[in-house]
């Protein structure tokens, strides 16, 4: 590894120190689980440790009610530690991002403890719904990141993954709007806004047979009517369209806007289309890919090869939109589920196991690892910094 033996032996220290409040906060989080754009009490558990350990705390960062950044130090290399705490409507912490939020706190003491010497500052931002919501997003486009030199967090899985490919996303609710009658007296005189779901469902159906590789749909019916005996005026639907990167997104939206308004010009609806902002897939950096992998090789942590990474599934992230517009790094980190995947609940149960404090505990001795190589390096270092100060000039100049 390209880090002294000193640095690395504090940080672990530092690490081992934190330990019991370390996976208190993972398991606090984990207990009272709260959605996107919700998570107060959250927020409030992550900043207040950090504010206790001597950070220096702005809450509402971005506008955002349940975002915040924590600083210390004033080296001109910003390491940026994302923490996720919103947890999955009905499903709780079944993604894991307790542990996400207290590796990134770990991972911000032991900077802290090293900060001088590595001549860094430690800036942990608390980024909300990312999930669903796209938090990252907004804190992005309020300037929130641009103070950061490099972004980082470890995100848990069934399995270790240095440099997972998130998807592209944008989600797409549509509305069809049509005319109440009765279902058997008078059904001529109904405009049936079931059908015209009906009819967008199938066309996306259909058409999955030219989709391009890596593009995805999947949907719900959020309101399909109300009563039998009354035709359908008015339905919905949520869909999530995924896509290898942002320009095949694009293509796949159109098609997909295409089915939603061939559902309501063949039954004679009305429609709309809302969205939200549109995730970017996800581009790493290859050094702190590499720093991170010697980081965790250290530690012992059961990798797969480069070449399964390339292979692996994944889902999708608004840390895709931070990677594309600075330094990023987000791995993966196993922590023995069981057999069981995100967004299930015997993930959510995973979460809070033994395994799982490892796994959050050896996720932030990498994360700072991984930092302090990138402080170490000259020539990554310079790099860093360079990209950082052409970012803040381009930002000047746009503002």
């Amino acid at each position: 590894m390209r880090i002294s033996s000193r640095t690395m032996h504090h940080c672990r220290e530092s690490v081992d120190r934190a330990e019991k409040k370390l996976i208190a906060l993972s398991r606090s989080i984990h207990a009272e689980p709260e959605i996107g754009f919700q998570e107060h009490r959250s927020a409030a558990k992550v900043s207040g440790l950090l504010r206790d350990e001597g950070f220096e705390i702005e809450p509402g960062a971005g506008g955002l009610e349940t975002a915040f950044t924590a600083r210390y130090g004033s080296g001109p290399l910003t390491v940026g530690l994302c923490a996720e705490y919103d947890a999955l409507p009905g499903l709780g912490h079944a993604c894991g991002h307790n542990i996400i939020a207290a590796s990134s706190v770990g991972a911000a003491l032991a900077l802290r403890d090293v900060a001088d010497e590595l001549g860094i500052t430690v800036m942990v931002l608390g980024t909300p719904a990312e999930e669903m919501g796209g938090g990252k997003i907004t804190m992005l486009e309020a300037g929130v990141f641009d103070d950061v030199s490099m972004a980082m967090l470890v995100h848990p899985a069934p399995e270790d993954n240095c440099a997972p490919r998130p998807l592209a996303l944008i989600e797409l609710e549509v509305r069809y709007t049509g005319k109440e009658s009765h279902s058997a007296l008078a059904p001529h005189l109904g405009v049936n806004a079931a059908d015209a779901l009906t009819v967008a469902e199938v066309a996306v159906g259909v058409g999955r047979q030219h989709f391009e590789p890596r593009q995805q749909v999947h949907g719900i019916v959020t309101r399909g009517g109300d009563v039998p005996n009354v035709v359908p005026a008015r339905t919905r639907a949520l869909y999530n369209l995924r896509a290898a990167d942002m320009e095949s997104l694009e293509r796949l939206e159109a098609r997909i806007r295409a089915c939603f308004e061939g559902g309501a010009v063949a039954t004679g609806c009305t429609h709309e289309v809302l969205s939200t902002p549109a995730y970017a897939e996800l581009a790493h950096d290859p050094f702190l890919v590499e720093a991170y992998r010697a980081a965790a090789t250290e530690l012992g942590r059961p990798l797969v090869s480069p070449e399964e990474e390339r292979t692996m599934p994944t889902g999708s992230t608004d840390m895709g939109n931070v990677s594309r517009a600075l330094p990023s790094v987000h791995p993966s980190i196993g922590i023995d589920s069981g057999g069981a995947v995100n967004h299930q609940p015997e993930f959510a149960e995973a979460c809070v196991t033994p395994a799982a404090d490892r796994a959050l505990l050896h996720g932030a001795v990498a994360l700072a690892w991984t930092a302090a190589q990138a402080a170490e390096d000259d020539q990554a270092r310079e790099r860093l910094l360079a990209a950082h100060r052409a970012r803040r000039a381009a930002a000047r100049a746009s503002g």
